[in-house]
């Protein structure tokens, strides 16, 4: 249960204009150190001394950095902070942790945990406002450009390449990855991820560009929407921007399935025929194998007559041709 100093805390309203740094720590002592440090330096300034705290206020206020006690009892600050990047309102807040356990070890699991950095006890509020002034100030960046993002528009997810998990998405973004089903919902509290096939091929790019080899955008297609990704740049440790855009096959797709009478996935595949697509590369694109894929077109070959890709894909390309002209 949060303490009376949550409550009044929580009740406290945030400073006009001023950065937000939440201060999880169970020693009312330290709590009084920094609350002071930072206040006198101009941050507006939250307070949580629990875990479960930390995470309804983090969840509520989105600070702009989270300075975390490591060792507290309950929910202690590693966990606190694998929940705060597992859910995606609150994956981009930097975390910078407390600790009096300098050990190699107890560093690495801060990191592996989504730390961005960590200071020593006994704390030395010096030090610690100038760190956090380096973090705030990146948040800061990130924040106006995603904020610059969703005002133009545009399809942009930051999600990270070891588990696909989305850290953040603009509305148009969201909209495309729910017409694909591109994301799986894991179950509080972890947020959402990309599916394997997006989850792979991001793995698989972020290693191509940290070698500096060309990247390869991945196309996906659901019911003639067609959807690309392009991995963009890192925005941070294991963290990568990537780009989407789409193109709306569906009204080609259902002409072609009215012109020559074929079932709605026939159509798809007499379409990305047309466009020079082999049944591997088809598969891909629908989600299925190739198999597959080779079956549909036995059937689509049948319904036109024709016995060869070419024959297929010209017939399909006069349909859209004469479609044009009306």
């Amino acid at each position: 249960m949060p303490s009376a100093a949550d409550a009044t805390n929580a009740a406290s309203p945030l400073g006009a204009g001023g950065d937000v740094v939440l201060i999880v720590d169970d020693v009312p002592d330290n709590v009084a150190l920094l609350h002071d440090a930072l206040d006198e330096s101009g941050y507006t300034v939250l307070v949580a001394t629990s875990g479960e705290a930390a995470l309804e206020r983090a969840l509520a206020a989105r600070p702009d950095v989270v300075l975390l006690d490591a060792v507290m009892p309950g929910l202690d600050g590693f966990e606190v902070a694998r929940r705060l990047k597992a859910q995606p309102a609150t994956a981009h807040i930097p975390i910078v942790f407390m600790t009096g356990l300098a050990e190699t070890e107890h560093v690495v699991a801060a990191y592996e945990a989504g730390g961005v950095d960590y200071v020593t006890k006994p704390i030395r509020p010096r030090e610690v406002i100038a760190r956090i002034a380096v973090h705030v100030r990146g948040a800061r960046q990130a924040r106006q450009a995603r904020n610059a993002l969703d005002a133009f528009g545009h399809a942009v997810i930051t999600v990270r390449a070891s588990d696909g998990r989305l850290l953040w998405q603009t509305p148009l973004a969201r909209e495309l990855l729910q017409a694909l089903e591109a994301t799986q919902d894991a179950g509080p509290p972890r947020g959402a991820c990309l599916n394997e096939a997006l989850t792979d091929w991001l793995q698989a790019q972020a290693v191509l560009a940290a070698t500096g080899q060309p990247r390869q955008a991945l196309l996906l297609a659901r019911d003639g929407r067609r959807v690309s990704f392009a991995l963009h740049e890192s925005t941070g440790d294991d963290e990568w921007l990537v780009v989407l855009s789409e193109s709306n096959d569906r009204a080609t797709i259902e002409s072609l399935a009215l012109a020559f009478k074929l079932t709605a996935r026939e159509a798809e595949v007499l379409h990305w025929v047309a466009q020079g697509k082999t049944n591997r590369d088809i598969g891909d694109i629908l989600g299925t194998s190739p198999r597959t894929i080779t079956k549909h077109l036995e059937h689509v070959f049948a319904k036109l007559g024709v016995e060869t890709r070419t024959a297929a894909a010209n017939l399909a390309l006069a349909a859209k041709g004469r479609e044009r002209r009306a």
